[in-house]
């Protein structure tokens, strides 16, 4: 068998995707390989279909629980023998676990890195055929990276007690070119082919939006998405409990995962998740890596998170079937400081050492800028993600809140003018500088009693901006900033003025605001390959089709999209298979599935036909 053939019997493609058989080629050919390819882009087969290939067994490093049981169960559906190592097992279970490797029952086994170094996993894995290491999520063994996880060290050593090197295999969605070339050097791949296929995912479309009441917001977004699933994400556990009673109270089929949570609650509403009982999860960042879940249609944020690694880690989670999805992130200046205060007590972190915690904080501070850059530009957002990953872009994507927006350009130079002289008072009156919400303060002519204290009613610029809110003169603030007028000193959070704010202040320069005049529009993208609507008869059959794979789910225990994805459904319904042979040619089943599923799928298919004649 060759890997076309391996890649239709198991997993039920004609075809790779761009990079996948070139990382392949690598793995069977001896070469350490490097893959950097998006959420969604099929990492997983490039170190399955070389696992069902090569002798012996492949060991996959991955960091969680939850991603270890999902893939592990989705193997078992497509007919391949994999198992996985983790601390859900009790010792009778991982002792069967070790024998049915010992009888080489197994080809692929995943384990967390925290194992590697326990003597009862070392003196099993001596005396294994190990042909592969594929190491998942890559980016946490680097201290410049978003996730930096020390038991990822453990990896190197690992390797190195294998009594013959196996091939090295890395893969990872997010990482920088610093942490690209810092997981190479860590991991010791040996001349590795290393490929970034890309960050795009052209089926996502991302807005930024700057609303007064998210919780109106957020129920505007649900509104028509009742039969959608989604997740919602939120910077704290007192954000997921309000979000989730509100949509609960709105009559949304809605639950929460937060680590507040016992682990029993969380399982269950994990699986709740899964199997289609609640259709928005809303969460904190503890939720979803991992998780395969390709039915997810929308991926809201209801706070900024810490980093763009981060964000498009977690709006990835959506459209993994290629499917049209939508990614808003609602941004409120308050954001920033809570992402502050998360970084600042994160630094904390016991498992590293006093410089490591440094270094730490110092590129989460870094990456927090990138972050805020993301929500405040007024450019394409896709293509402020991609440079951010070092990947060109056409200037206007047509998928992004910026490209599509109806704006208009607003002369600010006058409330520009007041900022800029209120941070100059504020400095002379008291020889130091202060941040941005003690500016917008003196603006609005706030009474608070700290600011009284310091005098600062008494300035030619108190109450200048009376009657404008604190959103409307902290976004004015950040446009001066993203202009280069004005910097944030980072230490203390305070403003100061640039030489250049002399321009607006003394030379007569302007500044505009682009100001959106109307809501979004729906527009045809320009840069993603149109997906043909379903006709009428093509929809019913989708939908007779879901309901026949939710009744197979609830008799075998698993989520629905484990049975087929909703693309292969939505490929069924175009294609009309309606015998075995035309049904192993849709796209996602595999000889399998077929075997388990096709008769009754094509039963369901001709029963549709009939009825339609």
């Amino acid at each position: 068998m060759n890997k076309l053939d391996t890649l239709e019997r198991y997993f039920g493609y004609t075809a790779f995707r761009p990079g996948q058989e070139e990382l392949i080629d690598g793995i069977l050919t001896g070469r350490d390989v490097f893959g950097i390819m998006p959420t969604g882009g099929g990492k997983s087969l490039c170190y399955q279909v070389p696992a069902m290939l090569l002798p012996g067994i492949t060991l996959v490093i991955s960091p969680l629980i939850s991603l270890m049981q999902d893939q592990v169960m989705a193997l078992k559906e497509n007919g391949i023998p994999a198992a996985f190592i983790n601390s859900t097992l009790n010792y009778s279970q991982t002792q069967r676990v070790y024998q049915n490797l010992l009888c080489g029952r197994y080809k692929l086994v995943y384990v967390a890195p925290e194992r590697l170094d326990q003597p009862g996993f070392l003196e099993l894995t001596a005396q294994l055929p190990i042909s592969l290491v594929a190491v998942d999520e890559a980016h946490c063994i680097s201290q410049w990276g978003q996730d930096f996880r020390p038991s990822y060290l453990r990896i190197v050593q690992f390797i190195a007690t294998v009594p013959r090197r196996p091939v090295v295999a890395a893969f990872t969605a997010t990482a920088t070119e610093q942490v690209r070339l810092d997981v190479e050097r860590i991991l010791g791949l040996q001349n590795p082919i290393s490929l970034v296929t890309g960050f795009d995912r052209p089926n996502l479309s991302f807005s930024v939006r700057k609303p007064k009441d998210k919780d109106g917001e957020i129920l505007s977004l649900v509104m028509d998405k009742k039969d959608k699933c989604g997740i919602i994400y939120c910077s704290t556990r007192k954000n997921v409990e309000q979000v989730c009673q509100l949509l609960q109270d709105n009559g949304y089929a809605a639950t929460r995962y937060h680590a507040g949570l016992e682990e029993s609650e969380r399982t269950e509403n994990q699986d709740d998740f899964l199997y289609d009982r609640k259709t928005i999860m809303v969460a904190t960042n503890a939720f979803g890596m991992g998780i395969d879940k390709s039915n997810v249609n929308f991926v809201y944020h209801y706070n900024m998170p810490k980093s763009l690694e981060a964000y498009y880690q977690e709006a990835g989670r959506a459209g993994r079937d290629g499917t049209e999805a939508e990614c808003v992130l609602l941004f409120a200046p308050r954001d920033v400081e809570i992402a502050r205060f998360l970084i600042e007590k994160e630094s904390e972190n016991e498992e590293l050492d006093e410089a490591q915690r440094a270094m730490v904080r110092e590129q989460d501070l870094v990456r927090l800028e990138a972050m805020a850059g993301y929500c405040k530009t007024r450019e394409c957002l896709r293509g402020h993600i991609l440079s951010y990953f070092g990947q060109k872009h056409p200037a206007v994507c047509g998928n992004c809140g910026n490209c599509l927006g109806d704006y208009e350009l607003v002369d600010v130079t006058r409330q520009a003018q007041m900022i800029l002289s209120c941070i100059w008072r504020v400095r002379e009156k008291l020889g130091y500088s202060v941040g941005a919400d003690m500016i917008s303060k003196v603006l609005r002519g706030s009474k608070e009693k700290r600011l009284t204290d310091m005098g600062l009613q008494n300035l030619s610029t108190y109450n200048l901006m009376q009657g404008s809110g604190n959103t409307e003169v902290r976004e004015l603030i950040d446009l001066l900033e993203l202009e280069g007028y004005v910097q944030t000193e980072q230490e203390h959070r305070t403003l100061q003025l640039t030489a250049k704010a002399r321009d607006i202040l003394f030379t007569g320069q302007q500044l505009k605001k682009k100001t959106r005049k109307e809501e979004l529009k729906p527009v045809p993208t320009l840069t993603r390959e149109a997906v043909r609507p379903l006709n009428g008869t093509e929809k019913d059959l989708f939908e007779a089709l879901r309901e026949l794979r939710a009744s197979i789910a609830r008799e075998r225990q698993l989520p629905a999209y484990m049975i087929f994805s909703d693309a292969t459904l939505r490929d069924m319904a175009v294609r009309v298979p309606v015998n075995l042979t035309e049904f192993r040619r849709v796209s996602g089943v595999g000889q399998t599935k077929t075997t388990w599923y096709g008769q009754q799928f094509v039963e369901r298919i001709r029963e549709f036909v009939s009825q339609q004649n």
